[in-house]
């Protein structure tokens, strides 16, 4: 009887609410100031974005999205992965500090390599506020 009324609920639901993303985007600035330090840090002029989030409530407020550098990027190729920190949610946004893949970049990095990629990063994304 309880399957019986489930699968009557499910099935009077919109299709949209199973066409969804599974988290649907919270901060579209922080998202695309995202987006623009991927594209300084991978010296491209645009990226094709997969799964995109933002976490505008956390502290510090970042966002994270899987991307691809190919123009005809299929589903299977957004397998890389970035994550950013601002220090606030608002606009103009001010670099914490940005992970792809597996390293990460910021002012108290030890590798002096991942130290000046995220000063030069940062650096593009100051000169963006102006």
């Amino acid at each position: 009887m309880k399957h019986a009324l489930l699968a009557a609920a499910l099935a009077a639901m919109p299709a949209a609410i199973f066409l969804a993303s599974p988290a649907a985007a919270q901060s579209q600035p922080l998202e695309q100031a995202c987006i623009t330090v991927a594209k300084n840090f991978l010296l491209v002029p645009s990226i094709k974005t997969g799964i995109v989030q933002s976490f505008p409530e956390l502290d510090p407020p970042g966002a994270r999205l899987t991307y691809s550098t190919r123009a005809d990027a299929k589903p299977t190729d957004f397998n890389n992965e970035i994550e950013c920190e601002f220090d606030k949610a608002t606009a103009p946004f001010n670099l914490l500090r940005f992970c792809i893949s597996e390293t990460c970049y910021g002012p108290n990095e030890q590798d002096q390599e991942n130290r000046r990629r995220y000063q030069e990063v940062k650096a593009l994304m100051d000169r963006q506020k102006k």
